[in-house]
């Protein structure tokens, strides 16, 4: 976040002889409290300084950049999901095509009954297969899909932050949301959401609205 000049030396006052009321600071800027009640507001609730009652202003030590981070790694991702778009693993590629088309996403979840994850099929993955001189009409889409085990997925109560980085290193439109299904003697999944670069977009304009 960009700070006023005032703001700055707010900060640097509060710094050098914090704790610090309110009027202290203002005394020192020349100016009524009034007037500093919006710098003083915006700066605590952006974490920068710290406030308590009968003490006054402190500096919480953070800087802006710090502040951002810690608010982006408490976001979960089952706070910020979306509806997941899946098809069944009896879906053909051309019904796949269909589906991604009217949906507009870059990445389809292939389940099985239950919603369990089985596999995840990319546009990449269509476009090279519809290229490639397969009857699509016919060619069953767990064929062509990548399976369990090797999907990268992210669970609700992993932090946005996690999530992002699965996102970047593994060079992919989306993760599917999953839940860990109990009572099975092999690790299965339920698809319960779709964290995508989309979502991690809103994130980053939300909080430079300061929502």
């Amino acid at each position: 976040m960009d700070l006023s000049q005032r703001q700055e030396t707010i900060i640097e006052i509060v710094k050098n002889h914090g704790p610090i009321t309110g009027e202290q600071i203002a005394e020192q800027l020349n100016l009524t409290r009034a007037t500093l009640r919006p710098d003083l507001s915006i700066l605590t609730m952006a974490g920068l300084l710290e406030a308590r009652p009968r003490v006054g202003y402190f500096y919480s030590g953070k800087t802006t950049d710090r502040v951002l981070a810690d608010k982006i790694t408490r976001f979960k991702v089952g706070d910020v999901k979306s509806v997941p778009i899946v098809i069944p693993e009896s879906c053909t590629v051309y019904d796949a095509v269909v589906t991604m088309f009217i949906e507009d996403v870059g990445t389809l979840y292939v389940v099985r009954e239950g919603g369990l994850l089985e596999g995840v099929v990319s546009r990449k993955d269509l476009l090279k297969t519809t290229l490639g001189g397969h009857d699509i009409h016919k060619l069953p889409i767990s064929v062509i899909m990548t399976r369990m085990p090797n999907v990268h997925m992210t669970l609700e109560n992993d932090s946005v932050w996690l999530a992002a980085g699965k996102l970047l290193s593994h060079e992919v439109d989306s993760l599917p949301v999953v839940r860990a299904v109990s009572g099975t003697n092999e690790k299965e999944y339920e698809v319960v959401g779709r964290f995508s670069k989309t979502n991690l977009t809103r994130i980053f304009v939300e909080l430079g609205e300061g929502s």
